[in-house]
């Protein structure tokens, strides 16, 4: 979704600071979700051998 946001905004405005500034924060979202997703699978497994 922010993928698409940025690039509409680069295409309305002509500015790639605001295409560039919205990719990074696209990137830091994906790595929020990745560490959420390992430290909900290493929940998991704690859980299972209780």
């Amino acid at each position: 979704m922010i993928k698409k946001i940025a690039w509409e905004t680069f295409k309305n405005t002509g500015d790639i600071n605001a295409f560039m500034e919205l990719k990074k924060i696209e990137k830091i979202e994906n790595e929020i979700k990745e560490r959420y997703a390992k430290s909900s699978t290493r929940a998991n497994r704690r859980k299972s051998k209780i």
